[in-house]
């Protein structure tokens, strides 16, 4: 019996590897090829974005809505979320807008139902509500950790679950996370942050093993991790070795990496160049280039901190163009 397993272990082996010399030369060919080339079409795909009133959020539906995606926008700010509906509509889009609260589960399920008999089932599921505080941890108020978790976090897990049914019943779907540098190497001022895109991405990879597992292949799933992009989120941090990312630049990024499939979304990509070095120096290491080379601390200093915001609302909680639950 053990001879057996054993055999079945070569066996598997040698697959493995003959696998992984055709996808690396799959992947040296197709950095050839051009991506408008590659793409896949997202033409009458139902897109929803969580987060999508303003920032990367909002750039990612129109451009996703410029190629013929049906998109969806859910956010706390009915202003804005109002704001980008209309001009994605005076382009020739087509745009709806949810006041929906993503820290809270229950409406999370009721907004994805009503979206569901509204609209129809998602195929494009983009979560990319964020939030940061940017205080150090003795700082951190309770109540902006638990915040923080769970609009990162845990909002992920109920938005996925109200849309993902329909995507298996098709096999057919794209699941999209956005998450972070700082989800791969902890940053400054971001203990509660940093540990939310750790989660994200943990959570992520996990979700694609199991539909790989039970052979949902026709549900793509990408994986993005930007480093810090110039919006009112990190205002103020000033990085040493690099520049603040222009929203415009993710955003493109993203719905490049949507219609070529990719797996996972680097911002910039020299990144990857530097993350085995986590792994492959000793600690002192790589406190040291953190801090004398890349100057990660030092730029997260500078970073205004959050306070509590009045998000604008229309009088009745929720937007109403023509009825009471959407913009229609």
């Amino acid at each position: 019996m053990e001879l057996l397993e054993m055999a079945k272990f070569i066996y598997d082996l040698l697959v493995f590897t003959g696998m992984t010399v055709i996808y690396i030369m799959e992947a040296v060919l197709l950095t050839f090829i051009p991506r408008h080339y590659r793409a896949k079409s997202v033409k009458g795909e139902i897109a929803l974005i969580t987060g999508g009133a303003g920032g990367i959020g909002s750039l990612i539906a129109k451009k996703l809505a410029k190629r013929g995606a049906h998109v969806v926008i859910w956010d706390i700010n009915d202003i804005g979320t109002k704001d980008t509906v209309r001009e994605i509509r005076e382009e020739g889009g087509k745009c709806w807008g949810y006041h929906c609260d993503i820290t809270n589960r229950d409406e999370v399920y009721r907004t994805a139902k009503t979206v569901q008999i509204e609209i129809g089932s998602v195929t494009l599921l983009i979560n990319n509500a964020g939030y940061v505080c940017g205080k150090t941890l003795l700082n951190l108020p309770d109540h902006e950790i638990e915040r923080t978790y769970r609009i990162n976090i845990l909002s992920h897990y109920w938005i996925t679950k109200a849309f993902m049914k329909d995507m298996m019943k098709n096999n057919h779907g794209h699941i999209v996370t956005v998450a972070s540098i700082a989800g791969l190497l902890g940053t400054y001022k971001c203990t509660d942050y940093s540990a939310t895109k750790f989660a994200a991405i943990g959570y992520h990879e996990s979700l694609y093993s199991e539909l790989k597992a039970h052979g949902y292949d026709g549900i793509h799933m990408t994986l993005v991790c930007p480093s810090y992009i110039k919006t009112k989120m990190f205002e103020g941090v000033k990085p040493r070795l690099t520049q603040m990312l222009e929203p415009d630049l993710v955003a493109k990024n993203v719905v490049s990496g949507i219609l070529v499939n990719q797996a996972v979304v680097l911002i910039p990509g020299a990144v990857r160049f530097l993350l085995p070095l986590k792994f492959l120096l000793p600690a002192k290491s790589c406190w040291a280039m953190m801090y004398n080379i890349i100057g990660g601390p030092q730029s997260m200093m500078t970073m205004k901190e959050k306070r509590e915001q009045h998000i604008p609302k229309n009088n009745n909680n929720n937007i109403i163009i023509p009825n009471k639950t959407s913009i229609q």
